[in-house]
């Protein structure tokens, strides 16, 4: 008796981040729908949230595809520790800015954590590094742009 091949079964993750990536599709533009700001001339600020949900289609349909072929590789194993300094410093900005830290707390945080979670172990440069980086990127935002981001006690030393 010759038995059938047993039928491909999808790669659960890759099928469930393109699932999620075309239900955060569908959030993304029907908040673009009902936004009722308009321009004057040329695009207008809806334009970008559609170029984002394109984009995001484009990904998750990409996932659906790929988690029914055959023969992927499997994935390694995550480093645990990687994640959890990325993820603290996701919670670091989110708290510094919601908190009332500011922009250049936050990028430092963010800039310093990934870093860390990347493997480097220079957690005060890195500090430093994000700490410029994102001083300047402020006042770029705040006096060539003339829009500003979230402001704590260091940016507004600067304003």
């Amino acid at each position: 008796m010759s038995q059938e091949p047993l039928a491909h079964r999808p790669d659960k993750p890759a099928l469930l981040v393109g699932v999620l990536l075309l239900a955060v599709a569908a959030i993304v533009g029907h908040d673009a729908s009902t936004q009722t700001i308009t321009s004057n001339y040329g695009l207008g600020p809806t334009a970008m949230p559609y170029v984002i949900c394109g984009g995001l289609v484009l990904l998750g349909l990409a996932h659906l595809f790929v988690a029914f072929r055959e023969g992927l590789p499997k994935p390694e194993a995550a480093d645990k520790s990687a994640l959890l300094w990325i993820a603290a410093g996701l919670v670091g900005l989110i708290a510094s800015i919601g908190l009332g830290g500011g922009f250049v707390l936050a990028t430092t945080l963010i800039f310093a954590c990934t870093a860390r979670g990347f493997g480097r172990r220079a957690f005060l440069v890195d500090a430093a590094i994000g700490f410029v980086l994102g001083l300047i990127i402020f006042l770029v935002f705040a006096k060539l742009l003339t829009l500003i981001l979230p402001s704590g006690p260091f940016e507004q030393l600067f304003l």
